[in-house]
């Protein structure tokens, strides 16, 4: 498909990936509003919160289904712009009923443009015949940054919530005028059966999918308590472990096509669990807070172009269509994030913390492991 190797297309789907972590990102500062102003207590929070990803999960697999018939640039659009809209309703929502439905929105919304975006990304990145997708998730990290930047910024400096808001949305808005001509209008939409159960490598590239993002959110739950807890660093120094292996993460997707594109899907997959399992071995034996982290540091380079390859892997397994196989990698990874780190909190309740974290270094094994199996096919991204 010539058409999809453009500059444009290529940008559409950049903005796309940054939108899409700016609106998440925005929400996370007004949390504690939405609970003030609601007076409701952490448990009845977290049933609110909940809202959210039961919304996201039912349209990730909804969208897996539409866009095998119509494509992802409607989806892309309608999500994008959902988001923006729905934004705004979360600081005014008067009662908790009010705000899980707009909870419950902005969680499709967001369920549905992951989804169609990392279809879109994978057309775009056939075309080219060349490694794009690590840069593509780069921006999803970028935008999460940029989104709770200068959403804080904005609440420090006394602006109401619904304010703050505006201004987001306003930006998300005209990032989303700027992506929706640019999106590919002609894709290939898939044939046979609107829901297939996930099979055969759909089946471990999703479950590789969920311990990746597994770890992820791990490192943002649970890695300030694992050295606060070993005593290397104070609680007012604990998030300090997180932003390097955020920054790592970013970085390592920001330079992750170049390196597969030099060492292929395999390798790629092989040494980066490596160094992540690496990172897990650092961080759990460090005497000092400066070797834990290194860490961070490792875990975060390891993990970063380990998702990216995943995507890959599903837009060129035969098993599913590629919209149902993205759908799934991405239910799973985000199942990953919401079930893991309460999972890690269950096993560290009864052997303790960094019992947790060992065992997430061995799941983290099994990409290692499974490395060979899903790239069986094909050795090198850049051969399409």
């Amino acid at each position: 498909m010539s058409s999809a190797d453009r500059p444009a297309t290529r940008l559409a789907t950049r903005l796309a990936f940054l939108v899409a972590g700016f609106g998440i990102s925005c929400w996370a500062p007004l949390v504690p509003f939405a609970k003030t102003r609601l007076g409701v207590d952490d448990g009845v929070l977290g049933l609110l919160l909940l809202s959210l990803g039961i919304g996201s999960v039912i349209a990730m697999l909804v969208t897996g289904i539409v866009s095998a018939r119509y494509g992802s640039r409607p989806i892309i659009i309608a999500s994008g712009f959902g988001l923006a809209l729905v934004l705004p309703l979360l600081a005014i929502a008067a009662s908790p009923a009010t705000l899980a439905l707009a909870l419950f929105a902005f969680g499709a919304a967001l369920g549905s443009i992951d989804v169609a975006m990392n279809i879109h990304a994978v057309e775009v990145e056939r075309a080219a015949h060349r490694p794009l997708m690590s840069g593509f998730h780069a921006l999803f990290s970028i935008g999460g940054f940029a989104g709770s930047a200068l959403m804080t910024a904005l609440l420090s400096l006394q602006f109401g919530t619904l304010a703050c808001t505006l201004v987001c949305s306003a930006l998300m808005l005209l990032a989303m005028a700027l992506t929706s001509p640019r999106l590919l209008r002609s894709v290939q939409v898939q044939e046979g059966p609107l829901f297939v159960l996930p099979h055969g490598s759909v089946l471990l590239l999703a479950l590789l999918g969920a311990i990746t993002f597994l770890v992820e959110g791990a490192m943002l739950d649970w890695g300030a308590l694992l050295v606060i807890g070993a005593g290397l660093v104070t609680e007012a120094q604990g998030g300090a472990g997180y932003i390097v292996f955020s920054i790592a993460m970013t970085a390592g997707r920001l330079g992750g096509d170049a390196v597969v594109a030099r060492i292929g899907d395999r390798t790629t997959l092989l040494w980066g669990s490596l160094i992540a399992i690496a990172g897990f071995v650092v961080l759990l034996t460090a005497p000092i807070a400066a070797v834990a982290i290194g860490g961070f540091l490792l875990i975060g380079l390891g993990a970063s172009n380990l998702v990216p390859v995943l995507f890959r892997r599903a837009a060129r397994q035969t098993v599913m269509p590629t919209g149902l196989a993205v759908a799934a990698i991405t239910t799973a990874g985000y199942a990953g994030i919401l079930i893991g780190p309460a999972g890690v909190g269950f096993v560290a309740r009864f052997g303790g913390l960094p019992m947790a974290f060992w065992l997430l270094a061995a799941l983290m094994g099994l990409v290692t492991l499974s490395a060979h199996i899903v790239t069986k096919d094909k050795g090198k991204t850049t051969a399409t």
